[in-house]
Formats: structure tokens, C-alpha cells, sequence
């Protein structure tokens, strides 16, 4: 599978870049901190988000309205980016798309594992993959974890699901159940990827994401205290760790920072290694290594303007956007001060 055969990556990307030029920048988000839910509200309907708040605020009000909002243009944003792709280029966007299909999945493992109620679950549900209405439904009325997996049965994650329920129940911590989803989705990501001169930045980019996301997998692993092996979680694709040593860099921050300061992402990732190191918490690092994979997509779109890889890039831009908004009207709703709350957010 090539990145541009019989595809319009340059229609596409010049469409994506007008998109990115108008999410919300560091001014608009000192703004933010500083209101009420009401207020950001308010200052959405004049945004992007325009149309999603006028056409939910008959119906919700506060954090619900922005949190109902915030997904609903997001789903939009990237079914508008599918609707312009043509050819190969729309199958590596639909496929890394899939990436909410796997989000969705384990928001409602969570919310049964949590017991939080159905409408809350649902709120947070991202409807940018390929699970259609009646299957999040199907999955949202789930009262327990095996009827997700029952339900899922003949989907790319029944089978991981499957086989990993016995450890969940041994363990009584999701962990098990969060890496059979990541590994379906990074397999079927990478799968038949042929990797000519137009994907390789696409190839480098997966490859990076793999590797953080075993690094975060590592971490929350050294630090829920339950009997698992990082090496069993480990999920094949990276180039930067072998499974063999991830346990011992878990257990030391500072060494895997090191590690990563060393491989090929340290020179593009120069800035925001400094904040991995100074993190002081694992929500911290994990915001870190967040912000490092969005500075590292950024600089690989750069190096090859017409492949795949600033579409990604803007796709994990505007999902950062939505988070960050998200996190603001929660804390606000809490009463967080803002200060505390701009810790939570994730600013290159």
C-alpha cells in the first residue's frame, strides 16, 4: 500500500492545514482557564464549534454541552477529512481512524469496570471510527465486561479480548484487557503497510507512536502494583525498546528518558525532553510523551510535505485540542485553580 498511488494527498493536506490554522492556541486557552463552563460555552459558539453548540444547547447546558460539542466535532472534522481523500491515501486515513474505535472500546470497559452510568460513558465516546450507532449502543447497554467481548466477537478486537479476560479477572486491574486493544489496532495498522518513498515518514511515525506507547504502558504498570510482566504487554512495531528490558527502564524515568534522548527522536525532540525529565508524576510524563509524538509527527511532515503524515499530524492536533478543552471545563466544574489546571494540559 502506497501513500499517494491514485490518491490526492496534496488536495487533502492543503485542506488539513487550513483546519489546523484555526485550533485554539496557547492565548485562547489562558482565556479558557480563567471561565466559568458557561463561559467556554460561549466562547466555543464563537469558534469552530459554532454549529455543534447551537445545535446541543436546547438539549444540555454546562460541562455536558461542551464535553457533547467537543465530540461531535471532532467526529465531523475527521469524516470531513475521509470525504476528501481518495484512493490509497483514504485507506491509511480510515485505518489509523480507527484508533476511536479502540478509545470507544475501552471507555466502556472502564465505565463498567467504574460503574459510572451509561450517559456519562456515552459522553465520552469519540464517533470517528468504523463502529456504527447501533454497535455503540449495543455496547453502551453492556452490563458486564464479558457481554463487551461477546459483542465484539468478529471485530479485530474479540479475539485479544478473548484471550486476555482470563488475566484480567486474575489481576483485577484493566491492563490485560487496554493492551489486547492497542496490540488489534497497531496490527491492523501495520499490516499489509508496503513502505515506498511516499509512506516511509508514515512507517517512522507508527513505529514512534508504538514506542511510546510501550513506554506509557511500561509505567502504568510499575505503578498499579499488580503481579504483571511488562514483557508480556509489550506490543511488536517499535524500533526504540526490546521487551526485555522495558520492566527496568519502568522502574527508572530517568533512564528511559535517556533512552529516548539517544535514539532518532532525541534531535527533533530536543525541547520536549526537557519536560519528560521534570515530569514529577505519571499523568505528568504520560502529558509529556503526548506532546513529544505530536512534536514528533509535526517534524516528519516537514521532511516529506506530500505523504500521509501531516493529516495524521493535524488528526492528533485536534484530538489534542478536544482534550484540552475537555480538561478545562472539568476542572473548572471542579473548582481547580487555574494554574493547576494548565498542568493538566498539553502545550508544545
Amino acid at each position: 500500500m502506497s501513500t499517494a498511488g491514485g490518491s490526492n494527498p496534496e488536495y487533502v493536506i492543503a485542506r488539513v492545514r487550513a483546519r489546523r490554522s484555526a485550533l485554539f492556541g496557547d492565548e485562547e486557552y489562558r482565556k479558557l482557564v480563567r471561565m466559568g463552563p458557561a463561559e467556554i460555552a460561549r466562547f466555543m459558539e464563537e469558534s469552530e464549534y459554532e454549529r455543534e453548540i447551537n445545535a446541543l444547547g436546547s438539549r444540555f447546558s454546562g460541562v455536558d454541552l461542551i464535553e457533547y460539542g467537543l465530540n461531535q466535532n471532532l467526529a465531523k472534522q475527521y469524516n470531513d477529512i475521509l470525504s476528501w481523500a481518495d484512493g490509497s491515501l483514504y485507506g491509511l486515513i480510515a485505518r489509523y481512524l480507527r484508533k476511536f474505535d479502540a478509545w470507544n472500546v475501552k471507555t466502556i470497559i472502564r465505565g463498567i469496570y467504574s460503574e459510572t452510568d451509561r450517559d456519562t460513558v456515552e459522553a465520552d465516546l469519540i464517533r470517528a471510527g468504523e463502529f456504527d450507532d447501533r454497535l455503540l449502543s449495543r455496547l453502551l447497554d453492556a452490563v458486564e465486561i464479558e457481554e463487551v467481548i461477546e459483542i465484539l466477537s468478529g471485530t479485530m478486537f474479540g479475539d485479544g479480548l478473548a484471550a486476555a479476560f482470563d488475566d484480567y479477572e486474575n489481576v483485577g486491574v484493566l491492563v490485560p484487557l487496554e493492551n489486547a486493544i492497542d496490540r488489534a489496532f497497531y496490527e491492523q495498522l501495520l499490516e499489509g503497510l508496503v513502505v515506498g518513498e511516499e509512506a516511509q515518514q508514515y512507517r517512522e511515525f507508527l513505529e514512534a507512536e508504538i514506542d511510546f506507547r510501550n513506554a506509557r504502558n511500561a509505567l502504568r504498570i510499575a505503578r498499579s502494583g499488580a503481579d504483571l510482566d511488562p514483557v508480556e504487554y509489550f506490543i511488536q512495531g517499535g524500533t526504540l525498546f526490546r521487551a526485555s528490558e522495558l520492566a527496568a527502564l519502568a522502574n527508572n524515568p530517568n533512564e528511559l528518558v535517556s533512552k529516548i534522548r539517544d535514539s532518532r527522536y532525541g534531535d527533533r525532540l530536543s525541547g520536549v525532553l526537557a519536560d519528560l525529565e521534570e515530569a514529577d508524576s505519571l499523568i505528568g510524563f504520560e502529558r509529556a510523551l503526548d506532546a513529544a509524538l505530536l512534536k514528533y509527527a509535526d517534524s516528519l511532515g516537514h521532511v516529506y510535505p506530500l505523504s500521509v503524515t501531516p493529516i495524521i499530524s493535524y488528526i492528533l492536533a485536534k484530538q489534542r485540542e478536544v482534550d484540552n478543552i475537555r480538561a478545562i471545563a472539568r476542572g473548572r466544574e471542579a473548582g481547580l485553580d487555574p494554574d493547576a489546571i494548565e498542568e493538566e494540559l498539553v502545550i508544545l
